[in-house]
């Protein structure tokens, strides 16, 4: 029997179009040096993307699997005086209003990772004193700074924070010392960033015209389309703007050459948004749509041909709820209630929907 090949799903194509070395090196020199090339392809290179880390808890400890969509490690490099650093990426097609407590746990993760590591070298005890010895490091010793940046391919703007500041209520007598932490973010819609890979500049510039939504979808089509004959898009390029529309094709066909690029930009626009709007977005933003106007009716309601799309987005807001309540530790019963009182659904569909992603989070 013929081993079936795991299904290219938008996700992976858009993980996959970031692993090259070219493109990630390219997206950090114009978000961190205004396009200067000051990160060399040649010295990057992948690292493990699962990372695990033990927290502690009161009655338990509990192993927590944070998963980066893309992380790669920037070696010594001698020419330009620049020493080794990690660079992380995070894909959204959802605004996610606790993304910065998010950034600041995967790079605490990393840092506790190198913490551990650099422990075990001192567990003999030798040429450390009583303080080094119990810090399980040396005064000398320094750990690899961290830099994680959010794209966010989202049609809305982002309207979330991007600060831990941001997500905070603190009294404005305090805020000097409540320490913030802040996350890199880019919006595909409008990035307006200085970027030399002419991938990347293709990958960017056909968002911009997909998540215009000042034009009719087949104006924008038309234009992505004219745009990719004029400038000779590549495939990998238009495989991950499909990717980042979450959009429904055969991504296999495609790659051996099987698709034509109308056909896939005639799914793009027929999806009419990208992933993010399955995926949580709160009732009520896309006030003034159709679909917008169906966000905050209750399931027993859904009928017609909107009933299977509403039933989407639900699914998608729970799954965020259920992951969040997950990352915050949360007991499995607050996690019930709060999927009852965010979507308005019953006890017994709360569970159900517990049941199908709290297991998808754990695995």
């Amino acid at each position: 029997m013929k081993k079936r090949k795991p299904e290219l799903k938008p996700d992976i194509v858009l993980k996959n179009y970031w692993r090259n070395n070219e493109q990630f090196a390219d997206l950090f020199n114009a978000l961190l040096f205004d396009g200067k090339q000051m990160i060399e392809p040649e010295e990057l290179t992948d690292i493990d993307s699962e990372e695990s880390l033990i927290l502690e808890h009161k009655k338990y400890a509990e192993s927590v699997k944070a998963s980066r969509d893309n992380i790669k490690v920037r070696k010594n490099s001698a020419a330009r005086g620049v020493e080794f650093m990690m660079l992380g990426m995070e894909s959204q097609s959802h605004i996610h209003y606790a993304m910065p407590m998010r950034v600041m746990g995967y790079d605490y993760s990393a840092y506790q990772k190198q913490y551990a590591s650099n422990a075990v070298k001192c567990q003999n005890g030798k040429e450390l004193d009583a303080d080094e010895y119990l810090s399980k490091m040396k005064k000398t010793d320094k750990f690899k700074p961290v830099i994680t940046a959010v794209v966010y391919y989202g049609e809305e703007p982002w309207d979330g924070a991007v600060t831990l500041h941001g997500m905070l209520d603190i009294p404005q007598e305090v805020e000097p010392y409540v320490n913030d932490y802040r996350m890199l973010l880019i919006q595909a819609r409008n990035s307006l960033l200085n970027f030399h890979d002419k991938r990347n500049k293709d990958f960017f510039h056909l968002l911009e015209i997909i998540l215009d939504r000042t034009i009719t979808r087949k104006e924008a089509k038309e234009r992505a389309i004219s745009y990719c004959e004029e400038h000779n898009t590549e495939k990998s390029v238009l495989m991950a703007v499909a990717g980042a529309a979450n959009a429904k094709i055969d991504y296999h066909a495609f790659e051996k050459g099987e698709g034509k690029m109308c056909t896939l930009f005639e799914e793009i626009a027929e999806e009419g948004r990208v992933a993010g709007r399955l995926e949580g977005r709160k009732e009520g933003r896309l006030e003034g749509r159709k679909e917008g106007r169906l966000e905050g009716r209750k399931e027993g309601r859904l009928e017609g041909r909107e009933e299977g799309r509403m039933e989407g987005r639900k699914e998608g807001r729970a799954a965020e709820i259920i992951e969040t309540g997950i990352e915050f530790e949360l007991q499995d019963s607050d996690i019930i209630e709060r999927l009852q009182k965010k979507l308005e659904i019953s006890l017994q569909k709360a569970e159900e929907y517990f049941r199908i992603f709290g297991k998808q989070v754990v695995e």
